[in-house]
C-alpha cells in the first residue's frame, strides 16, 4: 500500500468508519465462535468447516487493516465548485454515439448507488481531470480510443 492520500467524500469516511465498527466489535465475535464450534466438531486436518471459519477470519482481518489503512491515509473533504473537473468532482458526458453517462471521478472507496464511477487513475477519469463544460477529451483504453464530451460539472454532494 502507497503512502498516497485517498480522496474520501465525508459520506464514503463515514461509510467505511460503520464498516470498520461493525467487522471489529461483531465480525471477530463472531468468527470466533464460528472457529470454536469447528473445533469441538474433531480433527482439524480434516474438518472443512474449520478451514472455511479460517479462512473468512483471514479475509475480514485482511479487510480490516485495509479499512484501516485507508481512514489513516484519507484525505476527507468536500469538493469547491471550481469548473473543472477534480477528485470529487460529478461529470456529465457525451460519447460519440451520443449517449449522456454521469461519472463520479474519485477512487472506488466513494462509490455510491446510481452513479458510475470514473477512478482518477482510469484512462477516462485521468483523462477528465481538469476538463470543463464544453471540453472534449480524447483517451486510450483497453477496447480502443474514444472521445467524449464533456457537459456539466457539479461538486458531488452526498
Amino acid at each position: 500500500m502507497t503512502g498516497e492520500k485517498t480522496f474520501l467524500t465525508p459520506a464514503a469516511h463515514q461509510k467505511l468508519v460503520e464498516e470498520l465498527e461493525q467487522l471489529t466489535t461483531e465480525g471477530r465475535p463472531e468468527i470466533e465462535d464460528r472457529i470454536a464450534e469447528a473445533r469441538s466438531h474433531g480433527d482439524l486436518k480434516e474438518n472443512a468447516e474449520y478451514d472455511a471459519a479460517k479462512n473468512a477470519q483471514g479475509m475480514m482481518e485482511a479487510r480490516i487493516r485495509q479499512i484501516e489503512h485507508i481512514l489513516h491515509t484519507a484525505e476527507v473533504r468536500r469538493v469547491e465548485d471550481t469548473g473543472r473537473v477534480e477528485v470529487g468532482s460529478v461529470v456529465t458526458v457525451v460519447d460519440d454515439d451520443g449517449d449522456e453517462m454521469d461519472y463520479l471521478v474519485a477512487p472506488k472507496e466513494n462509490k455510491v448507488p446510481g452513479i458510475a464511477l470514473a477512478s482518477p487513475t482510469s484512462p477516462l477519469g485521468s483523462s477528465l481531470l481538469g476538463a470543463s463544460k464544453g471540453d472534449e477529451v480524447s483517451y486510450e483504453a483497453p477496447a480502443g480510443s474514444f472521445t467524449v464530451s464533456v457537459v456539466s460539472v457539479r461538486p458531488f454532494e452526498g
